[in-house]
């Protein structure tokens, strides 16, 4: 027979006890992770990946920013409605989200689910977004959200999505797939389709598609650009030299010299088709748009940003871009400046090729100019104007990190990128960065999304 003492007993019973005190432990681990910046941060990384893998134009890539990020916002304002301000009266025929009342809403859930839902109604691929998102939520599913908690937020962010969408529908983008491409003029002085491909023009009525926060498309339109004049010694002439002797000297270099570097590192052409004999294969690569959202993502990793604060870093930057693709994309396409490469194979050099290869699309302003400088002024505002990184954006890409002591700096390098590459005269380039510049000090000015910067300045 066994014989059990009061100690044996009251040790068995602790034990027991602890035991079901753990079995009922409720697994949270989902909590930590939906608070987490870097969930946000993966969701915008698995934007931008379609948007590499579809091939959109930079101006419609910053469409497809912008909306979901707005979504996701929405959502944000309203579960901080102290600390961030809606966005109604500050963004174009924009109206507020609904709002909402049931606890099982797990508000930055509901902010995920709305920026994919949006982003995927905004691309091709939508099964890499449905993948991510299936898996997603198992995972979560795994960490201790519960079913009810997921439906309700998922529920609520659907509303917000299609709300959202809605808006997005009277933008004018629909009409404009609709409108005729544009017809090439004879004269020298446009702009025409350049080599190896010869594409068509992207996005001629751009300038149609309903702005975020500038009152007009026109508002910031540079000087007219220089004449052409092909005679020696005239200010566009030597523009053009300026842009075939380095070009050919940064192309000789063979991706040695500093500014064969920057001009590769800067390319940001979503489509770059490469000929060889009847073969041709093409690499898909990021847009200028998608280096700055890049660059937003190194931002809020640095500054350690909360999941609502780099949301908001988001929106800001969203909207300088697309703002910022509309206002030059006016200018390009009522100036049709013709590519430096166009005239120095006609009248100078038929051999010579640009070290990058040139977007199709008229010269004058230049868009890498514009949309970097309004970024970098918008990002200065949020972090400082000191703020030092390194950007590894275009790791993944097969291009080494560069290190900037500031959001300006990585600006600038960008603009004069065009120059060393050889597809921008310097006036795009100059011109494009003050047009940047005053696009994003306007956003800066007129979009205020925290509570504490609640003056709005009228323009």
């Amino acid at each position: 027979m066994v014989k059990f003492n009061s100690k044996t007993i009251f040790c068995a019973f602790l034990f027991s006890l602890l035991l079901f005190l753990n079995s009922c432990k409720t697994d949270n681990r989902y909590l930590d992770r939906l608070n987490d910046t870097a969930l946000f941060n993966e969701a915008m990384q698995q934007l931008t990946d379609v948007v590499v893998y579809d091939i959109f134009s930079p101006p419609v890539a910053s469409r497809v920013y912008v909306y979901p990020t707005i979504a996701a916002y929405s959502i944000i304002q309203k579960k901080h409605p102290n600390k961030y301000m809606s966005l109604e009266g500050q963004l174009t025929d924009y109206i507020d989200v609904s709002d909402y009342s049931d606890p099982n809403i797990i508000p930055n859930l509901a902010a995920l689910h709305a920026f994919l839902v949006v982003g995927k109604e905004l691309i091709f691929s939508e099964n890499k977004i449905d993948a991510y998102r299936e898996n997603l939520y198992k995972e979560l599913r795994e960490e201790g959200l519960s079913r009810r908690e997921l439906n309700k937020s998922i529920e609520y962010g659907e509303i917000v999505a299609n709300e959202i969408l809605r808006w997005a529908d009277n933008d004018f983008y629909k009409q404009t797939r609709t409108y005729p491409k544009y017809t090439i003029q004879k004269d020298d002085k446009y702009w025409k389709p350049t080599p190896p491909d010869y594409m068509e023009g992207i996005e001629p009525h751009w300038n149609k598609i309903r702005p975020m926060v500038i009152s007009s498309v026109d508002i910031f339109n540079p000087p007219a650009p220089l004449a052409i004049d092909m005679r020696r010694g005239s200010k566009f002439y030597n523009e053009l030299m300026e842009v075939y002797r380095l070009g050919a000297q940064v192309t000789e270099d063979n991706n040695e010299s500093e500014e064969a570097k920057i001009a590769a590192f800067w390319d940001c052409n979503p489509y770059v088709s490469y000929h060889k004999g009847h073969a041709m294969f093409a690499i898909k690569k990021i847009t200028p748009g998608g280096h700055w959202i890049g660059i937003t993502k190194i931002a809020t990793e640095l500054a350690n940003d909360s999941f609502d604060e780099a949301i908001n870093s988001y929106l800001q930057v969203s909207i300088a871009l697309f703002d910022g693709f509309i206002s030059c994309w006016d200018t390009k396409w009522n100036t049709l400046v013709v590519r430096p490469e166009t005239l120095i194979n006609k009248y100078i050099d038929e051999e010579w090729l640009p070290k990058l290869q040139t977007p199709p699309f008229p010269e004058y302003t230049s868009g890498h100019s514009v949309i970097s400088k309004a970024s970098a002024v918008v990002l200065t505002k949020i972090y400082g104007d000191d703020f030092g990184f390194d950007d590894t954006t275009e790791v993944k890409y097969g291009l080494p990190v560069r290190s900037f002591n500031s959001f300006m700096e990585a600006a600038d390098e960008a603009a004069i990128s065009r120059l060393y590459g050889g597809i921008h005269y310097r006036m795009a380039i100059d011109y494009g960065v003050d047009q940047g510049e005053k696009i994003g000090e306007y956003i800066s000015r007129n979009l205020n999304s925290l509570i504490s910067n609640q003056e709005v300045v009228q323009n």
